[in-house]
């Protein structure tokens, strides 16, 4: 069963700018689709604007822009775009994530032009409307805009996290218990060292001290910490840090050239010489080799499907 994901149109290549053009984003409908049922919406048509129209920006203040027509300054869609988001984002409710239109007045995350009285750009940006909407009503929902999808660090994280939160909203359909809970934590404990060694640190203690709370209260602060410490980009170092973790396992079973062989792996990845799923494919092989039953838990060696192919350039 695929997994829901919100997403601009036109990055499914549907002719719905304010041009009548697209953004067909070919990542996202020849590999992601395989794995995600996109719902798509333009919020712009959305509303009731044509194709095609005159476009908009944003105006004013960075932190609460206003989405006004580059060619009528009277004509302010910035409460239309909020109400279709709220509207929207009640209804969903079982996406798992949502790849928004970079620099879209009305879908864009980062630094979408905001400009001032003068007519300029102001510094820093704001976020589109709509996504504003979207994210406001759901903070902990896995985003991102589709060009930043081209960076394989961010695509890597995204994607992580939204398997992430279709794994956490599987539990919850499962029923949440202090065990659930636990188990969860386990499946995901070295993603999260990856990720955040500090949060890792904080929800290991929080899960530890579990019996003091009851399960659904601790089901919420557990899930906001986890998918805030996973915002966090995993980097070498604190990859190398899980491998050197993962490797403590083996020591007792592989030969000294194997210990050799694979340490010599780590250190290559270290020091940027291989990509990550060199060292991670060693050691699935050598725990295929010589299964452990708490490290068959681990999320970290595949948090996602194998053919995304994403720590090949990480």
């Amino acid at each position: 069963m695929k997994i829901k994901v919100g997403i601009s149109s036109c990055l499914l290549g549907q002719e719905v700018r304010f041009n009548g053009g697209h953004k067909h984003s070919k990542l996202c409908t020849n590999t992601l689709d395989t794995y995600f049922d996109f719902i798509s919406e333009c919020p712009e048509v959305g509303i009731g604007l044509g194709i095609p129209r005159e476009p908009i920006r944003l105006t004013g203040d960075t932190a609460s822009p206003r989405a006004i027509s580059t060619n009528n300054s009277e004509l302010d869609y910035t409460d239309d775009l909020t109400q279709f988001g709220q509207q929207k984002a009640k209804q969903y409710d079982e996406i798992c994530g949502y790849i928004f239109m970079t620099s879209s007045p009305s879908c864009g995350l980062f630094r979408v032009k905001v400009y001032g009285e003068n007519g300029y750009p102001q510094p820093g940006g704001g976020r589109g409307i709509y996504a504003q909407a979207i994210t406001d009503a759901n903070p902990l929902l896995p985003v991102e805009e589709s060009g930043r999808l081209q960076d394989h660090a961010l695509r890597e994280n995204f994607i992580t996290r939204v398997f992430a939160y279709h794994n956490w909203q599987q539990t919850l359909t499962a029923g949440l218990s202090h065990k659930a809970i636990i188990d969860f934590h386990v499946t995901y404990k070295y993603c999260l060292m990856a990720h955040s060694p500090v949060d890792y640190t904080k929800l290991g203690q929080m899960v530890a001290d579990a019996g003091n709370s009851e399960p659904n209260e601790l089901g919420q602060r557990y899930f906001t910490g986890l998918m805030t410490a996973l915002t966090h980009v995993a980097t070498r170092k604190t990859h190398t840090n899980v491998l050197m973790h993962l490797q403590g396992y083996l020591k007792k079973v592989l030969s000294s050239d194997e210990k050799q062989e694979l340490a010599k792996i780590i250190e290559q990845y270290r020091i940027d010489q291989v990509p990550l799923i060199v060292p991670i494919t060693l050691l699935k092989h050598h725990f295929a080799n010589h299964p452990d039953p708490y490290i068959s838990k681990q999320a970290y060696l595949q948090p996602y499907p194998e053919d995304l192919s994403l720590r090949n350039r990480i």
